[in-house]
């Protein structure tokens, strides 16, 4: 059979399915309380509090739900609350059977979500272990890197590229399609901590405006799906102007984080801190920390550091300084450090030079103490 054939088939498929299978939310819907905004904090679980969580991007990719489920235990027993996974994994050919894809965008043929057990239906796992863990989630819906699809993917579908996606109508449409089934999934769970437009979006040498009207435009069509939740951008945190003038602060990449975090759609905002990436020292970290609190503070949102990393073979020594700085010298809400390892049915967890793994020398005091500090720092 031809691929066109099977892809009209399999399409026709998900359509049946789509109309044939509720919601996650509409199966088994959960009104406990939902996470929310409390002055530059939030209330998460009916306590006004600050947190530390953390990234684990594959876990919506696994395939035994035992290894799921060891790794929201953990999460549980290290009083870390947040969890920053990816809800996004786009193909332009289907995979081999057993590999997970969410969406697949294949040109000749049209795009199609997969609510199969091989698709969505791997993100109601790790949904499901949230809500009986008790850990929230921040799920994201694209990413600006090639890595599980993202905005490549959908160029290589839609001809548009890194900066003209944002406003490309089909793309766009394509996009929200997919927002709107991922949203419909879960609305009504309280294990959703925020949705989050994407991964580090960037439109290198765009104007500001671009990513801004993307973001309001965007924000406001997730909230008109579910207005309970929270929305947030999930960039990097680029300021324009400031500074030393160095690669953060040009504003080349299109973001500017301050008149981001002014539309009214966006519940908080988000910074990443990666000095190594950027040609900046890591003392340089704390700085950055607190010029963003200190933007938060003008604007009147909470900001959360949402990814940290040094890849460095000492880890604490790096981080340890940051993390003091949110703990003791801001009013960040929470912070989130790139990334959560453990080990698996399968073996360790990946490891790009930044993982912390449970239960090493080294979890101890990047996760285990800080997490404990920070639920237990005073709300002012």
């Amino acid at each position: 059979m031809k691929v066109s054939t099977v892809l009209s088939v399999l399409t026709a498929i998900q359509a049946v399915a789509v109309s044939a299978l509720p919601a996650l939310s509409e199966r088994a819907p959960n009104h406990a309380a939902f996470s929310k905004v409390a002055g530059r904090v939030f209330e998460i679980d009916e306590k006004v509090q600050y947190f530390m969580g953390t990234n684990t991007y594959w876990i919506g990719f696994l395939t035994n739900d035992d290894d799921v489920d060891l790794v929201m235990k953990h999460m549980k027993e290290s009083k870390m609350k947040v969890l920053r996974v990816w809800g996004f994994n786009d193909v332009n050919e289907i995979p081999a059977p057993g590999t997970v894809y969410y969406q697949a965008m294949v040109p000749g043929s049209e795009p199609y979500i997969n609510l199969g057990p091989d698709g969505l239906q791997r993100l109601d796992v790790v949904v499901d272990k949230a809500v009986h863990y008790g850990v929230k989630l921040i799920i994201n819906f694209v990413n600006n890197w090639g890595d599980y699809g993202g905005i490549q993917a959908y160029g290589n579908y839609f001809g548009t590229n890194a900066t003209n996606w944002y406003e490309s109508a089909a793309a766009q449409g394509q996009y929200q399609k997919y927002i709107k089934a991922v949203v419909r999934r879960y609305k009504h769970s309280n294990a959703i901590f925020a949705w989050e437009l994407g991964n580090e979006p960037r439109c290198k040498g765009c104007s500001t405006d671009v990513i801004y009207n993307w973001a309001k435009t965007t924000s406001e069509y997730i909230k008109s799906l579910d207005p309970r939740h929270m929305v947030t951008l999930g960039d990097e945190g680029w300021l324009v102007g400031g500074g030393d003038g160095s690669y953060p602060y040009q504003g080349g990449e299109g973001i500017d984080f301050e008149k981001n975090l002014s539309i009214e759609t966006l519940d908080f905002g988000t910074f990443h801190q990666w000095p190594h990436a950027w040609g900046m020292p890591y003392e340089w970290g704390s700085q950055w920390i607190l010029e963003h609190d200190a933007i938060g503070k003008k604007v009147g949102k909470p900001v959360v550091l949402e990814e940290y990393g040094d890849i460095t073979t000492n880890h604490t020594a790096i981080r340890l300084p940051w993390l003091d700085t949110v703990y003791y010298d801001t009013q960040i809400a929470g912070d989130m450090y790139w990334q959560y390892a453990d080990f698996l049915s399968t073996g360790p967890t990946p490891d790009d030079g930044n993982a912390v793994y449970y239960g090493t020398p080294e979890y101890k005091p990047l996760v285990i103490d800080h997490a404990a500090r920070m639920v237990a720092k005073p709300v002012i």
